[in-house]
């Protein structure tokens, strides 16, 4: 007989629910392991190795830093080419994780690309006849890059040709190879008389002194652009180099004491390294780059811009500084940031409709009750089975609740949110990167611009609300699958609380081609060919706020617009005769 316990109700018998419990979890792993998922990997944290057990550089000698990955050496003088390392090739070039161009690439064929700017861009339609340099070329055909994603092709001539650029595409466009193929083209055969001091039998430690500056708003986002770097700065003769937040800055700090060309960093690291003359200076830039601009100015970092672009800084300000901005939305914000650092002759790029998605995704919407979210999300991820998952929450505490609940269930689950230490962050990416756990749970903010390969499904555990962006949140989201001309599956679990979204997810919907469910009907809108947004994104009458020069008024020739349909197979581009077309609005 059981005990009476407090009020006297009798206690629940500990140790058969317990053995309960551990036979239903028995039970759900080889339920997992039959359905072709792996055992889920505990992760264990604590003591002298834990980040938050002490001073930040108290971690053992074993743990793996990004910002430690290997980059290409040189010991010996050489000209602008440096001798193959084929251990270091096959590193770089065979990473089974690494993105691939995907066989739907022709979506990009209905992108309608706007040019806006003073001159005319001619885009290019192959790698090949892009005039880049040699050794960037060989490259590009070791990372697999075979065709040009439009932002690419247009891009890269502008940067060519010297000019500033804004450039808004989707995400998942190639925005990163966009800007760094045409800037390291750009320097070959100049960085060895650019370039700062390396050290030396005398100096063994130098000043870094980077030629080119890459800012961008996530940590995980900034070892994506170096990991990018290092590939194709191979056999360059440039170094790059990756300063974050929440890793020991020591090992930052020595990377960066061995010679600088590349820096990728985020703003707060940043900013405490460029307090540090004798570390870091920024006086030798030819390119500076902001990535996920809008990102980054929502984020209040007006500081770290003045600092970075203020009268008190050492960042180079002569004419032969290039400034390049690159983002899914531009706000009012990023624009009068443009309006600021850019020359007048700034060239803005526009792939298809700001803010919006392309039909590689195919987008079930799921009507589920709170309640039985944890359920639905279990029978989802079985029906689909084993496959690279990513789960999207709107909190951290709920982030892990169902890492839990799915590690529970005998699924190789991991997460990752802004109150994990470094330590965990990356150890979590890189077992979801590996597929020693191919389901990732996360908050939006921590996966915003998260680029990894193979991802198949993109699960929306919770819709985001309006009060914190809304339909442009979920573009960010179920753009991390079907990237660069893969194809991928985005389920969103809705309910009542979702209503505020519901008007322009369904347009959404429709302007991308995919089934509206019944419960979401009322929202259709009258004239689905014609979708009008009123967010801005499609007003042509701006141009008061934001005016480049534009061509005088004069459209694109007829034997260009021949060449460009030849390039992208029918794509419609349009050429701005100086008039903001709506770009920058915020949905």
């Amino acid at each position: 007989m059981s005990d009476t316990g407090v009020n006297g109700v009798l206690d629940t018998d500990a140790p058969a629910a317990a053995a309960v419990k551990a036979q239903q979890k028995a039970e759900d792993l080889q339920r997992a392991t039959e359905a072709g998922w792996q055992k889920p990997i505990p992760f264990e944290y604590g003591g002298a190795g834990d980040p938050d057990a002490g001073a930040e550089d108290t971690h053992p000698e074993d743990v793996k830093w990004l910002s430690d990955a290997v980059v290409y050496e040189w010991a010996d003088e050489y000209g602008d080419v440096g001798p193959e390392n084929l251990a270091l090739e096959k590193e770089l070039f065979n990473d089974p994780d690494m993105q691939r161009q995907g066989n739907s690439f022709r979506i990009y064929d209905s992108f309608e690309v706007n040019i806006d700017g003073s001159e005319k861009i001619q885009p290019f339609r192959s790698f090949e006849e892009a005039g880049l340099h040699p050794v960037i070329l060989e490259n590009v055909k070791h990372c697999k890059y075979t065709v040009p994603t439009p932002i690419q092709a247009y891009c890269i001539p502008a940067v060519l040709t010297g000019h500033d650029v804004v450039g808004i595409a989707q995400t998942g466009s190639g925005k990163t190879a966009a800007f760094l193929l045409p800037i390291l083209s750009k320097l070959m055969g100049k960085a060895r008389m650019l370039q700062g001091p390396r050290p030396s039998p005398d100096s063994p430690r130098v000043r870094a002194e980077p030629l080119v500056l890459v800012v961008c708003p996530t940590r995980e986002l900034a070892c994506q652009i170096f990991d990018e770097a290092r590939r194709l700065c191979y056999r360059t003769m440039m170094r790059p180099c990756v300063a974050y937040g929440g890793a020991p800055t020591r090992n930052q700090r020595e990377q960066l004491e061995r010679g600088c060309d590349i820096l990728v960093a985020t703003p707060g690291r940043l900013m405490d390294f460029m307090k540090n003359p004798n570390l870091l200076s920024l006086a030798r830039l030819k390119f500076t780059v902001i990535d996920e601009a809008d990102e980054l100015l929502s984020d209040g970092w007006e500081e770290f811009m003045e600092t970075l672009f203020g009268a008190n800084s050492d960042t180079n300000v002569d004419a032969d500084h290039t400034y390049l901005m690159f983002s899914a939305t531009f706000s009012k914000e990023a624009r009068k940031l443009a309006r600021d650092i850019m020359e007048e002759d700034f060239v803005r790029i526009k792939v298809g409709r700001i803010g919006s998605t392309h039909s590689n995704i195919k987008q079930d919407i799921i009507y589920v009750d709170d309640q039985h979210k944890n359920q639905a999300l279990f029978d989802l991820i079985f029906s689909e089975g084993p496959q690279r998952t990513i789960v999207f929450v709107n909190a951290k505490a709920k982030c892990d609740i169902v890492d839990d609940f799915l590690y529970n269930k005998g699924l190789p689950s991991t997460s990752i949110h802004s109150d994990r230490t470094q330590r965990e962050r990356e150890d979590a990416l890189r077992a979801f990167k590996t597929g020693k756990c191919p389901i990732l749970v996360a908050t939006g903010v921590t996966a915003r611009g998260l680029d990894v390969a193979n991802v198949k499904h993109i699960i929306n555990y919770d819709l985001p609300s309006t009060s914190h962006d809304g339909i442009t949140e979920y573009v960010h989201r179920i753009g991390r699958t079907a990237r660069i001309g893969n194809e991928g599956k985005a389920s969103s679990f809705f309910n009542d609380r979702n209503n505020d979204i519901a008007p322009k997810l369904v347009k959404l919907l429709v302007e991308s081609n995919q089934v509206v469910p019944d419960f979401l009907e009322i929202h259709k809108p009258e004239d689905p060919a014609n979708i009008m947004w009123n967010d801005g994104t499609d007003e042509e009458s701006e141009a008061d706020d934001f005016d480049t020069g534009g061509f005088g008024g004069s459209a694109i020739e007829a034997d260009a617009a021949v060449e460009l349909n030849a390039g992208f197979g029918g794509a419609g581009v349009e050429v701005s005769a100086g008039g903001d077309d709506g770009w920058g609005g915020e949905n």
